[in-house]
């Protein structure tokens, strides 16, 4: 088999992993330079029931629970004064979605790979019918199998389906705090250990600590995608103080006290049900297949997908065969997950209710591989 992945994020690296335990030489591609040359996101939550599962078959579940925070599954309600609503902590031992940065886990995956698997600044342009790779450098792959697990603007997409992401409505804008514990003692307080919420109605603000000492803040509001403009990051502040008005001045902190200036994020998703007809040459995994809003389930299920398609391949007779297994189960799974999700990101919006608590988990990237 001649097998090439498109993109080194955890789905593409999942699947090279787990196929060359098997003995299956595999290639993958990818368009950064090298694997340090942008940052990777933030903090990811790999949950007991796939992305664990997922990281058990690739041999390397033990050295995930040596890198992940277990003490990350904190989670907090917070009202718009700071005050704690709902707090959830995690008992002794628990460990059904211990947090793992992106940077770490990708890191963990690459370093279990073979010599010279990936090949780094390599731009796929297009897919060819015949199994050709064509790359922004003029160079053309020859394959007899392309996965595509390249994210949201998938290149490989288009060789199986019409699909392209739609804004949701949603935006994110990402604020970083370094060194918190010194720096923004008053921030960390009220994050705690794992992530904190609070939402008006209107907006919410959702806080994830990272490892390192470090916090990431998401400012979610319901915008046009285009709405931060030409705006610098002084201009951007003043627009977030008004919006968020009625909001405490230690709850205004997340917004204003950043290191560095602010990272627009629009949310963007497929169409649901997003499904394709079976081509014997070409799949999906992770968000090349189901973008969907970012709640806690994008990178287990790209995981998951990773590791029944490389099993599927492991154990099927053709290249065929394997991706008709493995679309056999993944679609209608994407497809029932998706509509669960469906505007799911609208509900981070919503005022505390009255009683009950439900933990909602943000597992927010750059939506590209």
């Amino acid at each position: 088999m001649r097998i090439s992945i498109i993109g080194a994020g955890p789905g593409g690296l999942t699947c090279a992993r787990i196929l060359q335990k098997h003995g299956i030489p595999v290639k993958v591609y990818d368009r950064d330079p090298h694997p340090e040359a942008r940052n990777q996101g933030g903090t990811l939550d790999l949950h007991a029931d796939n992305g664990q599962l997922a990281l058990r078959e690739a041999g390397l579940l033990d050295e995930f629970f040596a890198l992940a925070r277990p003490e990350g599954q904190e989670m907090r309600k917070l009202d718009m004064a700071g005050r704690i609503l709902e707090h959830h902590v995690p008992a002794e031992g628990e460990l059904f979605k211990p947090e793992i940065d992106r940077g770490r886990l990708r890191r963990l995956l690459l370093g279990s790979l073979e010599p010279g698997t990936v090949e780094w600044g390599r731009t796929l342009v297009a897919v060819g019918g015949s199994g050709q790779l064509r790359f922004a450098d003029g160079t053309i792959a020859e394959t007899d199998l392309v996965i595509g697990a390249d994210g949201a603007w998938s290149r490989v997409r288009p060789a199986v389906s019409a699909a392209v992401p739609e804004y949701s409505g949603i935006t994110f804008l990402e604020a970083w705090f370094e060194d918190v514990d010194n720096a923004h003692p008053e921030i960390a307080a009220l994050v705690g250990q794992g992530s904190a919420m609070a939402a008006d109605g209107e907006r919410c603000l959702f806080a994830q600590r990272n490892s390192g000492d470090h916090i990431r803040v998401y400012v979610i509001q319901r915008l046009p995608a285009d709405w931060i403009g030409a705006g610098d990051t002084a201009e951007i502040r003043a627009r977030l103080l008004d919006a968020f008005s009625e909001w405490s001045p230690p709850m205004l902190r997340m917004i204003t006290d950043n290191d560095g200036p602010y990272v627009d994020r629009p949310l963007f998703v497929l169409p649901v049900p997003h499904t394709w007809k079976h081509t014997p040459n070409v799949t999906l995994l992770g968000d090349a297949a189901h973008l969907m809003p970012p709640l806690g389930v994008g990178v287990n299920l790209a995981m998951l997908d990773a590791c029944e398609l490389a099993l599927a391949l492991a154990g099927s007779a053709t290249i065929g065969e394997a991706v008709a297994t493995y679309e056999k189960t993944m679609l209608p799974r994407s497809v029932e997950i998706a509509r669960q999700l469906e505007n799911g990101a609208e509900g981070l919006l919503d005022a505390p209710a009255d009683e009950g608590y439900s933990p909602v988990v943000l597992s927010v990237s750059a939506q590209s591989d």
